[in-house]
């Protein structure tokens, strides 16, 4: 997805399974030795495990936070994470903060957008950016003793942009054909008209891309109101990971960013409250040859406890395609009734997460014959996971999470976006010893009683795009969440 030197990729589902390790005590590097033909682990050997690799924290004065992660790669990647996206956006600027991040790429006071392309073309470096509903991301991927210069291009094109007309109005037209596009991709379709709907009349029911009428009328005012109310030093993050020194990336971001803004005398701008609203958009279009829907309930925010658990039934539930084969002899017992019944050609379990509310649900694509089928077997599925889940299904899909969690640490990228994230979500990297520690805590009854608080006669947000004639009724699809009244 997304336009050449820019991405607004974290559209797409970001699932909260991120971690990795945090500061351990350096003593307890020596307290594991090898002893007679055998690793001999001391009584300090969970001290050791957080030791590998630490991640270390560092403020600046004006409360930017500098986060790192070395694990001696001759490759690296650094980045700004800012806790800036279109969910600080009202409806008249609604699109600046993507926006924004098109015109970062085209040229700062220093540097023409050319001068720029050819010093990360000939460094053989990648400069990249993404915006979401609530964080807007710019990285750079390049060898590990390029990172001065990777920093010093990062600050800027942060700082020093200059936000030229005529980049402006090339960029909207830019933008405008990125929409076109993106209506092409119906998941991203459902899944905005699934946010408008859940948080309808809030800021997360908006989309990131904005309205076309904004997109045609934002300026560079408005672009330059927004980098001055929310581009502040405690608000973001410069992570790192790859072949990284803790202490140079310091120099380089008391020297880099060391004269950013700090919060001014009122505050930050608070995060904008939205509520969650149990209702539906319903575009039918009886040409197109496959229905698309999601039905999701409100979930737990990034901090909440619940998330994990959630995160837990999430992976029960799991996901089918029909190109996977085999779903008769899967884990998922929905992929198995699907498979078997020919119920739906995909489905996908999600667990969308945000500060303070989240969503959890399922999207799938159907014949339109099979739709009330599908529901129906999600539905009872959802509530079996509320009433009879078993310990051995439950230990299974523990031990997929924590594989998939690990999965995607794979590389100095996803570990550097895993230390932005959390650093922004959390204040701290969790260890991953902690988060196994917490998925190994939940058993069977977790899994009920969470799934029951979340899921039992509670109105969840649906949306459904395409020949769904035969989507049951909203009010049929809320009495399905409760078994009292089948």
């Amino acid at each position: 997805m997304a336009a050449p030197a820019a991405r607004s990729a974290a559209r797409r589902l970001l699932l909260p399974w991120s971690a990795r390790l945090v500061r351990a005590s350096s003593a307890a590097q020596r307290c594991v030795h090898v002893g007679t033909g055998k690793l001999t682990v001391s009584k300090a050997a969970p001290e050791v495990i957080l030791n590998v690799p630490e991640t270390r924290v560092s403020p600046l004065e004006n409360g930017l936070q500098v986060a790192s992660e070395d694990s001696g790669l001759s490759t690296c990647t650094v980045g700004l994470w800012i806790d800036a996206g279109s969910r600080y956006e009202n409806e008249k600027n609604n699109g600046t903060a993507h926006f924004l991040e098109h015109m970062a790429f085209k040229g700062t006071k220093k540097r023409s957008q050319l001068d720029l392309e050819l010093e990360i073309e000939n460094m053989g470096a990648h400069l990249n950016a993404y915006t979401s509903r609530e964080q807007t991301v710019y990285y750079a991927k390049a060898f590990s003793k390029d990172l001065p210069r990777a920093v010093e291009i990062l600050a800027d094109i942060i700082q020093n942009s200059t936000l030229g007309e005529a980049e402006i109005e090339r960029e909207r037209g830019v933008i405008l054909r990125e929409m076109q596009e993106v209506e092409t991709n119906l998941q991203e379709v459902v899944f905005d008209y699934l946010h408008a709907t859940a948080y309808q009349n809030t800021a997360l029911g908006r989309t990131i891309l904005g309205p076309t009428e904004n997109i045609k009328s934002i300026n560079r005012n408005d672009l330059v109101e927004y980098i001055t109310t929310h581009y502040k030093g405690p608000r973001m993050v410069l992570a790192a990971a790859g072949g990284v020194s803790h202490d140079e990336l310091l120099d380089l971001a008391k020297s880099h960013f060391g004269n950013l803004p700090s919060a001014p005398e009122g505050g930050l701008p608070p995060l904008p409250p939205c509520s969650f609203t149990g209702s539906e958009i319903r575009i039918r279009d009886d040409k197109m040859p496959l229905a698309h829907l999601a039905i999701a309930v409100e979930a737990a925010g990034w901090s909440d406890p619940d998330t994990i658990p959630l995160m837990v039934a999430n992976t029960l539930i799991g996901n089918w395609d029909r190109s996977f084969g085999g779903g008769v002899n899967l884990s998922s017992k929905l992929a198995q009734i699907a498979c078997h019944g020919n119920l739906c050609h995909s489905f996908q379990s999600f667990n969308t997460c945000y500060t303070d509310t989240g969503l959890w649900g399922l999207y799938m694509v159907c014949e339109p014959s099979t739709i009330q089928d599908m529901v129906h077997f999600v539905q009872k599925e959802w509530i079996r996971l509320c009433t009879s889940v078993t310990e051995n299904e439950v230990a299974r899909a523990k031990n997929l999470l924590k594989t998939n969690m690990l999965l995607q640490l794979d590389g100095s990228t996803p570990i550097c976006e895993d230390i932005g994230r959390q650093m922004l979500c959390y204040k701290r990297r969790i260890p991953i010893p902690e988060l196994e520690a917490r998925i190994e805590a939940i058993d069977a009854q977790t899994i009920r009683e969470i799934c029951t608080k979340y899921i039992y006669d509670k109105h969840p947000a649906v949306a459904a795009v395409g020949p769904i004639e035969q989507l049951p009724e909203y009010s049929k699809i809320c009495s399905g969440m409760n078994w009292l009244r089948e």
